[in-house]
């Protein structure tokens, strides 16, 4: 890790890295296989944030910072890991490269204190999850309106409006520079964490 911190995949603890360590393995971590029509690839920390937006806009009731922190941090271990396989490969990877993942997720509740979410949470967090997905696919894969219904699954429409650039400007849907990206996760991060020791 940047901070010199080992972590053992296969046997992690919540003290194997530092918030900037994940931060910046989120932020270069990509998803879509790394394919874009941008010039650069849209990093898990762009997707981390866009859930978490997405999820308060969306939610009934505000979030409490735990549920925030555990939408923020919903594929942390991708970044640990430094791999967001596409979905179409997940079903080849076999049952102990999901055990090896659930490892990894444990570590990471740990560490931040979350909870498991209950099942109107989850139904809630796929919803934010697959609205940002069927965006991503539509903005920055290049997918059609059509593809992203009948080829991707997905039946939520995409968004039209980058709910991130009210937050962080730039043009709307562009993946953002890996050291901007791992920025403004982190940020988030430290605020979330404050606000959950206060």
């Amino acid at each position: 890790m940047p901070s010199r911190k080992r972590l053992d995949l296969l046997d992690p603890t919540p003290f194997d890295w530092d918030d900037a360590d994940l931060a910046l393995g989120l932020a270069r971590t990509y998803r879509w296989g790394g394919h874009s029509v941008w010039p650069r690839p849209l990093s898990v920390a762009q997707h981390s944030l866009l859930v978490l937006t997405l999820s308060r806009q969306q939610a009934r009731h505000p979030l409490d910072v735990r549920q925030e922190l555990r939408e923020l941090l919903h594929d942390a271990d991708e970044g640990l890991l430094g791999f967001d396989p596409i979905s179409v490969i997940k079903p080849f990877l076999g049952p102990d490269f999901k055990a090896m993942t659930q490892r990894l997720q444990a570590a990471i509740f740990l560490r931040y204190g979350l909870v498991s979410w209950s099942d109107e949470e989850k139904l809630a967090h796929k919803r934010a999850d697959r609205v940002a997905a069927a965006s991503e696919a539509l903005h920055v894969a290049g997918w059609t309106r059509d593809e992203i219904r009948r080829t991707l699954k997905i039946p939520l429409k995409p968004l039209d409006e980058d709910p991130l650039l009210p937050l962080y400007g730039g043009a709307p849907w562009e993946p953002w520079a890996p050291e901007i990206a791992a920025d403004r996760f982190l940020a988030e991060l430290a605020a979330l964490k404050q606000r959950a020791t206060a």
